[in-house]
């Protein structure tokens, strides 16, 4: 089974809300990030594999990645572009269920992402969450 690569969403003035949320994590809550980051190796080696209590699918294509640090849950919504490609598209703290508001804004970027991959896709990978900050 091939390696699924892992992108950011972006927006299209260049900034990836999840990249940046993780980044602060990575800042002011060590364990928190090294979960997350933990759970999108998992994804990067697994892909559409991945299954609870990893990950689950939602709906209308978009999946959620769980992190847990504590009694805190993290989710990474995300999407498969294609069979080897998967887009992290929001991130967002829960205690027992997804609201349809984060649901709606990942489904959103999803189809933003579709119309336009270049301006969609941000630059940074995983790979530069590991480098020092």
């Amino acid at each position: 089974m091939p390696e699924t690569a892992v992108f950011f969403y972006c927006e299209s003035d260049g900034a990836s809300p999840v990249f940046d949320r993780l980044s602060e994590l990575r800042e002011s809550q060590p364990k928190a990030f090294a979960a997350c980051l933990a759970k999108l190796r998992m994804l990067r080696m697994f892909g559409h594999e991945l299954r609870r209590p990893a990950a689950d699918y939602l709906e209308n294509g978009i999946y959620e990645l769980r992190a847990k640090q504590g009694t805190v849950q993290y989710r990474l919504l995300y999407f498969f572009h294609g069979r080897n490609i998967a887009v992290v598209a929001h991130v967002l703290t829960k205690e027992k269920k997804v609201a349809p508001i984060d649901i709606a804004r990942a489904r959103e970027r999803k189809n933003r992402y579709e119309q336009d991959l270049a301006q969609h896709r941000f630059p940074q990978r995983i790979e530069d969450l590991d480098a020092p900050p």
